[in-house]
């Protein structure tokens, strides 16, 4: 133990008389800024270095990176955060399609919010209680529903089949 403590300064005691040695050789400027930044760095590592074996840590350190572990995901974070994002979704739908002329127009969107990958299943507009104002582009109920389906399809990414239609 004696042994270890008097190599440990003696390293540290050389480090430092080789650090004066140069810092006196080298001339002042831009590099002896960095010649002393280096230098002061390895002196804290020969400081560093031996203290586990002086402090006798027996401490195993391989398993701090372990990737053999299962990592789950947070199922009440990731279920906050695919509602957020539905909520989202829907409401830029309600906004596209009031601003092509259609008011009073409800979006319902069904999906696994459980899932770490959600996927939109399908997607209800209820157009039961639809106002449609003057700069309307179309008139006619199915060229509005296809109106309506273009715009989900800009925000979604289904099929024409899972886009519903409700009153």
């Amino acid at each position: 133990m004696f042994t270890n403590i008097s190599s440990w300064l003696l390293s540290i005691a050389g480090i430092v008389c080789l650090s004066v040695i140069v810092e006196l050789i080298l001339p002042d400027g831009q590099i002896n800024k960095y010649i002393k930044g280096i230098m002061s760095f390895l002196i804290t590592l020969v400081i560093i270095m031996p203290l586990p074996k002086l402090l006798n840590s027996s401490k195993d350190y391989s398993n701090i990176f372990n990737f053999d572990q299962q990592i789950e995901a947070d199922e009440e974070y990731l279920y906050q955060l695919n509602l957020n994002k539905v909520a989202s979704v829907q409401q830029d739908i309600e906004r596209a399609i009031s601003n092509r002329g259609y008011e009073n127009v409800c979006v319902y969107i069904s999906c696994d919010i459980f899932q770490s990958n959600m996927q939109f299943r399908s997607i209800t507009v209820d157009i039961s209680n639809i106002v449609i104002t003057p700069n309307a582009e179309h008139k006619d109920i199915s060229k509005i529903k296809k109106d309506i389906t273009q715009i989900v399809k800009q925000y979604v990414n289904l099929n024409e089949e899972a886009i519903l239609y409700d009153g």
